[in-house]
């Protein structure tokens, strides 16, 4: 600090002018100041570290979240948190960029007719398995 503040400081005191000080404190009333500190930890994961664990820019989580690829839990601030199975998601979205060479907006479609098919193949496998026989494959 500049010698001029600390003198502006001792002159106020020397000159009789009151000092203004926290008062919660010293009369030990702090429950009357505002916490803005979160008591309860909040589920999920921040849209930085959620970000930074999927190798992404945060900007570019927000627009997978515009385009409905990725669905995020708003907090009580409105920000945006993600439960952990997102990141699956979102590394399968990766995946599926880089090897189809598909632009983000056409892999809604994409990963929902792979969900589509996984049903359809394992509804099959269950419904055409007779009963008492593990495996579709003959052990002669």
């Amino acid at each position: 600090m500049s010698s001029r503040g600390a003198g502006r400081r001792e002159s106020a005191r020397s000159s009789g002018v009151p000092q203004v000080r926290d008062q919660s404190r010293r009369r030990g009333d702090s429950a009357q100041r505002s916490v803005t500190t979160a008591l309860v930890r909040m589920p999920g994961i921040s849209l930085e570290s959620f970000a930074r664990a999927g190798g992404l820019h945060p900007d570019q989580v927000r627009r997978l979240v515009t385009l409905g690829l990725l669905d995020p839990v708003a907090d009580a601030r409105d920000d945006m948190r993600f439960p952990p199975s997102q990141l699956i998601l979102l590394g399968r979205i990766e995946r599926l960029h880089a090897g189809l060479a598909l632009n983000y907006a056409s892999l809604g479609l994409v990963i929902d007719l792979l969900d589509r098919i996984a049903e359809l193949e394992s509804a099959l496998r269950t419904r055409s398995r007779p009963t008492g026989v593990s495996s579709w494959t003959r052990t002669d």
